[in-house]
């Protein structure tokens, strides 16, 4: 990271324990176009007048996306353009307008060899930090001939608070060219963070709704590449295209957890129990990877209020996230156990009503692993104790109590091995989801495999 600019004064800055894993990444130029398009549009439809700060390189980089940026300027309350200055730079109308500014960067300024994308407001808060590799890092390959191979390093989020304290980097930037713009960009910085979400539930909606965006710009963006002899990498760059249309989803779990205080570390320890019923349940590997991608992704769907009950088999509700997820192929398994986490082992659960063994194996394990993880995070957040063995049975035989209604008995019998390994000293790790591993998380034939509906019966630990 280069001395000076923004995402390396971010990354030094940052205090311990940190609780936001900033999950670094290696993104090719077209990733980074559609993303930042899809973040951008977002704001055309957000309810508040955000605040965007953007730092393009170079001026030339500003004025093809100029057009589209007036269009932001409608809906902004303030846009903040960052470049090394070229010809046109501040000729075209948009430049023009009385909420975007242009702040001139040095040629030897840090910054300049950055990609920046900040959108701060209380209802819609997005962002992509973003540094260029140097030719020193492109190695023996040398730096790409086309300009939409070109490769940079950094992250992307939806965690406001993330946001706002690079935004404060930005705004100490561009004190050294323009101090009243900062100052105007200080004052309206501090107007924001007295607007909190009034409703968690709204943010939340709004970044499912940028998640689907994403996902669609960037599939657009695959649909592209075939055919197009123009590109020499076109296989690496549809796997990093394809790579983050899964982080969008994992870092919209992650915001899900982040925003909860009493559960923050849902899904590591969702997916840590899983992990150990499905080792004693013997399952195959790739049967415990997509319990490890659901277990991931587990809270981003809300209970459904509209079932969908057509047709003989089980099928995914109406909900946003999970449609989201659908239009991915590689991902309509994981939406499917997602999707009927809500099933009841007597019947009695949503979307489609379906009874024992109907149920597919890796529903009825995620919804008995997730209620489970969440009434142990209640007990933990209450009055201090002791006794943490006591409070996982205590947690434990609420699950017995709804054997046979609610759980398949089968696996509350296996979760009880399970408690009486945590509860003579067995450890449950808690390991931050790496987001940035993508496409790792999925092999191409995860969705080939069928769902599994395996009878309580036969379920065994080894």
């Amino acid at each position: 990271m280069l001395d000076g600019s923004i995402l390396k004064l971010l990354v030094d800055g940052r205090g311990e324990p940190d609780t936001t894993p900033l999950n670094y990444g290696v993104y090719y130029k077209n990733t980074l176009v559609a993303l930042c398009h899809a973040l951008e549009d977002c704001i055309l439809t957000s309810g508040s007048a955000p605040l965007v700060i953007t730092a393009f390189q170079r001026g030339k980089w500003y004025l093809e996306e100029a057009d589209r940026y007036s269009a932001i300027a409608d809906k902004a309350e303030q846009v903040v353009i960052m470049a090394s200055p070229e010809a046109g730079f501040h000729d075209h109308p948009t430049s023009q307008r009385e909420n975007v500014a242009l702040v001139d960067l040095a040629d030897d300024d840090p910054v300049a060899e950055e990609w920046h994308l900040m959108i701060l407001s209380p209802d819609y808060t997005a962002m992509v930090l973003c540094q260029e590799l140097s030719v020193a890092d492109y190695g023996k390959a040398g730096v790409p001939e086309h300009d939409l191979e070109r490769k940079f390093y950094g992250f992307w989020t939806f965690d406001s608070a993330l946001v706002s304290e690079t935004v404060e980097l930005a705004i100490a930037h561009v004190n050294r060219y323009n101090p009243a713009l900062a100052a105007q960009l200080a004052e309206h910085l501090g107007t924001l963070k007295q607007q909190s979400p009034a409703l968690r539930g709204e943010e939340s909606s709004a970044v499912s709704h940028t998640v689907a965006q994403v996902v669609h710009y960037l599939q657009n963006s695959r649909n592209d590449l075939k055919g197009n002899l123009a590109f020499s990498l076109v296989d690496d760059l549809d796997q990093n295209l394809f790579s983050n249309e899964l982080q969008a989803f994992l870092r919209m779990a992650q915001l899900v957890d982040l925003s909860d205080p009493v559960n923050p570390l849902a899904a590591s320890e969702v997916v840590s129990l899983l992990e150990m019923m499905g080792q004693l349940l013997d399952l195959p590997a790739w049967q415990m990877q997509r319990l490890r991608l659901a277990g991931m992704l587990h809270r981003i769907a809300p209970a459904p209020v509209v079932a969908n009950l057509t047709g003989d088999g089980p099928s995914c509700p109406l909900m946003p996230e999970v449609q989201a997820l659908r239009l991915m192929p590689r991902m309509r398994a994981i939406a499917a156990i997602i999707a009927h986490q809500g099933e009841c082992w007597d019947g009695s659960g949503y979307p489609a009503g379906l009874e024992g063994d109907a149920v597919p194996l890796e529903s009825r394990m995620l919804s008995l692993v997730a209620e489970f993880q969440h009434r142990v995070a209640e007990a933990r957040h209450g009055p201090p104790t002791d006794n943490n063995t006591a409070a996982l049975g205590e947690v434990l035989a609420t699950c017995q109590a709804e054997a046979g209604q609610r759980w398949d008995p089968k696996l509350v019998e296996i979760l009880g091995l399970m408690v009486m390994g945590l509860q003579q000293g067995m450890s449950l790790p808690t390991i931050p989801t790496k987001i940035t591993l993508g496409s790792g998380l999925l092999n191409p034939d995860l969705d080939d495999q069928p769902t599994v509906y395996q009878p309580s019966s036969q379920l065994t630990p080894r």
